[in-house]
């Protein structure tokens, strides 16, 4: 299973980037996909998931409100809609892919893609 990120770059604060996530290999349909970032000097934090028929999603507090996570099943993609950004939000985001259920721990997640890195600049 290879995951493959895009859509990540260099915004100012307050605007708006969207990431994607294409999912080669297995049965897309069946993971819970999720999205985590990491931050220079920090430890990779959980940002968002949504389940397989995405009936369930779960933010992060520090991005709910702010950014939204979809799935299109029929083009094995994951998006993550981010608006309102702020440089804290500055890190590389990963995708990743769980045969489990929605989870903000990354132990349960099987796939990871290489990241993308989004900068938002003040």
């Amino acid at each position: 299973v290879q995951l493959v990120e895009s859509g990540g770059g260099l915004v100012q604060a307050g605007g708006s980037l969207r990431l994607s996530c294409a999912v080669f290999g297995g049965i897309f349909s069946r993971y819970t996909m999720g999205w985590f970032r990491l931050a220079l000097g920090k430890v990779r934090e959980f940002v968002a998931t949504i389940s397989w028929s995405s009936g369930t999603t779960y933010y992060a507090d520090s991005v709910k409100g702010r950014f939204t996570i979809t799935r299109e099943n029929a083009k094995n993609t994951v998006r993550l809609q981010m608006d309102s950004l702020n440089v804290e939000d500055t890190a590389v985001y990963y995708c990743a892919a769980s045969r489990g259920r929605p989870s903000q721990y990354q132990r349960y997640y099987d796939y990871w893609g290489q990241g993308t890195q989004v900068t938002v600049s003040s």
